[in-house]
């Protein structure tokens, strides 16, 4: 995502010890201008000051996402995401969300493949009550099956709803499980039905136990605060915690692919078909890395709303499709994927606007891009900069997801110097890895009798 802004980093250390404060890391940047610590437990605390209103967003982000979750047993991080908002040794269920409620504030979590995260927007001066709660359920969350139960309830009722009931999200699903032959990012965050249903507390209490702690977690601190009250509010909730032994985060590694795939699904309730395919590509950390600025650039110059090559093409040029665009989202611990999409105007059918969107690709990669349209994209990309110092709860998410899954603040800080720095040849070399067949998965979502999928 554009948001996902970055600028050089340079650090400079204040010891603050005549306060008993630990190390802090002060990032020189243009934008964010980011404070970061460690506690002595392990703790990561990165810290955002941004006083144009008197608001903080308290952000929680464990690393541990749906790609964590033992074999077989698909929706344990999901589930848990929901049962962290029961009770815990000391507060009683639903205590804390009427807590924030009476506050004025809002609450949220989430829950991805690499992480899972809490956050919590309120005035500053709640900030260290935020940090009591979310350090008790930390470690005091109380699984009993009279609360887990009802929640399997409410989970497979969200899948129902959000997936089951919505054919762009079944096909999505299956896209996924044949875009990927080993890595986990092949099972659906939500899991699959009948594995939700056979989830024991059990299962529930040791994915708890085994991820959740204060070494394999970040705080991440963004709006009207002051970098060392935020040190010191830490230190005195999470850095009571002690740290746990990890397991390594290990991940299947993705065999050579060496075939195409395609996703055909039929649906009743389709009366706009919609066509996607994704490639196999590198993230900031994984594969050949040397390509993710690049990509970035490319899904831009190829994609990047209507000023992107396929939508000029094939919806302004030659009227064949309503929408057109491009997606690279490299902010993955594992492989990520590089997609084209399109929905085809009522009276065009797929295969034709397909047939203009492969010549698209074959185009780029014969010719290349211009100088013009790269100077334009990295223009755009870094313009996007600007908006996010308006931000409270956007740098929070910007560093809870780089931090969870491989990078450093020095990354996400040298984001824009990267971007400048993409050549050409770079973007050409890029496309050319890219756009490879055998390593590309097609989805199709067509009308018709529903369940006919091939």
């Amino acid at each position: 995502m554009l948001w996902f802004t970055r600028m050089h980093v340079l650090r400079a250390m204040l010891l603050l010890m005549a306060f008993g404060f630990p190390a802090i890391t002060i990032a020189q940047a243009q934008v964010f201008n980011p404070a970061n610590f460690e506690l002595d437990n392990g703790m990561q605390v990165v810290v955002i000051k941004n006083h144009r209103a008197p608001v903080v967003t308290h952000m929680v982000w464990y690393r541990a996402g749906a790609a964590d979750e033992p074999a077989g047993k698909s929706g344990i991080a999901h589930y848990l995401e929901h049962l962290m908002f029961k009770g815990t040794e000391t507060h009683a269920p639903g205590e804390f969300s009427r807590i924030i409620a009476e506050l004025g504030g809002r609450e949220n979590a989430f829950t991805s493949q690499d992480y899972t995260g809490y956050f919590q927007t309120v005035a500053p001066r709640h900030l260290g009550l935020m940090m009591e709660l979310e350090a008790d359920r930390m470690t005091g969350l109380v699984l009993t099956d009279a609360i887990i139960e009802p929640e399997r309830k409410v989970i497979l009722e969200e899948r129902r709803a959000r997936t089951d009931n919505r054919p762009r999200a079944l096909l999505s699903e299956q896209v996924n499980a044949a875009t990927w032959l080993n890595n986990p990012y092949r099972l659906p965050v939500i899991g699959w039905a009948h594995e939700i249903e056979a989830i024991t507390r059990a299962d529930l209490e040791s994915f708890y136990e085994t991820w959740y702690a204060p070494n394999n977690a970040i705080l991440v601190v963004s709006g009207d605060v002051n970098p060392q009250e935020v040190v010191r509010l830490a230190r005195d909730t999470y850095g009571r915690i002690p740290a746990k032994t990890l397991p390594p985060r290990e991940r299947p590694v993705e065999p050579p692919q060496i075939a195409p795939r395609e996703v055909v699904m039929r649906d009743a309730r389709v009366d706009q078909p919609a066509w996607s395919r994704r490639y196999l590509a590198p993230s900031y950390v994984a594969g050949d890395t040397s390509h993710a600025y690049a990509l970035e650039l490319l899904a831009e110059i190829f994609g990047g709303g209507t000023t992107g090559r396929i939508y000029r093409s094939v919806v302004v040029d030659q009227s064949l499709a309503v929408s057109a665009g491009a997606w690279y989202s490299p902010g993955d611990l594992d492989l990520t994927t590089f997609g084209l999409w399109f929905s085809p105007r009522p009276e065009v059918d797929v295969e034709t606007v397909q047939a203009a969107l492969d010549e698209q690709v074959g185009l780029l990669r014969e010719d290349g891009i211009t100088e013009e349209e790269l100077a334009r994209a990295k223009q755009r990309l870094i313009d996007s900069t600007i908006f996010a110092r308006d931000s409270v709860g956007g740098p929070a998410h910007v560093f809870g997801t780089a931090l969870t899954t491989g990078q450093t603040v020095a990354d996400v800080e040298a984001w824009p110097e990267r971007i400048r720095a993409v050549t050409v040849e770079q973007v050409n070399a890029a496309a050319r890895a890219i756009f490879d067949m055998k390593r590309s998965t097609t989805g199709i979502l067509l009308p018709g009798a529903g369940g006919d999928q091939t």
